[in-house]
Formats: C-alpha cells, sequence, structure tokens
C-alpha cells in the first residue's frame, strides 16, 4: 500500500520487536485478492490509479527452510499488489480479530532494511522492490 506521498505501509509482526513487513493477508475464503485488501484496509481504490497490475505474471515463493512443513506447505506462494491508500492513518487498525501485527508506519521504498525479515523472505522482498519500486534494497 502506498500513500499519497509516495511511502509505503509497513507492519511490525506481533510480539517481535523490529520485524517489519507489508501487510498480507490469506485468501483462502475465495475472495479475489482486491476484495480482501479493500475489505480489510478501508481507504483504498480499486480502477483509475489504484491497484497496479502484478509486475510479474507469476506468484512469488519462498521455503520455510530446514524441511519445516507449516499447514501441510514446506513453503508459500504470494501475490504482491499495490494500491494506493487514500485514508486516514485512524482507519488502519492493527488490532483485529487476530492481529499479526502491534504496529505500523509508512516509509520510503529505499528506507526498507532486508534485516527486518527473516531470511527465507529476504530473496521475495528483493524481487518485489525491483519489480513495482524499480529498486534494491
Amino acid at each position: 500500500m502506498r500513500n499519497s506521498r509516495g511511502r509505503i505501509l509497513i507492519c511490525e509482526r506481533l510480539g517481535v520487536d523490529d520485524a517489519w513487513q507489508f501487510p498480507q493477508g490469506g485468501i483462502d475464503d475465495g475472495r479475489l485478492p482486491s476484495r480482501r485488501w479493500s475489505g480489510n484496509w478501508g481507504g483504498s481504490r480499486r480502477g483509475r490509479g489504484g491497484y497496479q497490475d502484478r509486475r510479474a505474471q507469476r506468484p512469488y515463493r519462498y521455503l520455510y527452510g530446514a524441511g519445516r512443513i507449516k499447514r501441510g506447505h514446506h513453503g508459500k506462494e504470494q501475490l504482491y499488489f499495490l494500491c494506493d491508500y487514500l485514508g486516514p492513518d485512524a482507519r488502519i487498525n492493527v488490532e483485529t480479530k487476530h492481529p499479526e501485527f502491534q504496529a505500523f508506519r509508512w516509509i520510503a521504498p529505499a528506507d526498507f532494511q532486508l534485516a527486518w525479515l527473516p531470511e527465507m523472505k529476504r530473496e521475495v522482498y528483493r524481487a518485489v522492490f525491483a519489480d513495482f519500486f524499480v529498486t534494491k534494497i
């Protein structure tokens, strides 16, 4: 998500200080990704100037590592979208029914730090930043 100043939204993982990442959410309930975000993060816009196309025509993938399995899977496959946030910060709520995050903030894309992520996610974020922001992190 990007605000009118070109800053991107990052959220801090619940119970893990300095573990910042993009907000996320599963779409197991069958909703389209665009509907998932407009429902959870009010103030976004789809259409003219809203959601941008997925930059890669493929999902981004990573493995958990060390043979770890979570919910029957060895890793994740994710789709990334960039949308413009038009609402006030007061509408962003990390205190949800099933919280994942403890804080949020807006940063310039170039200020994102790979050190905030677990090793398994770093290559995906490198690719996402190159695809969406044409910048290296």
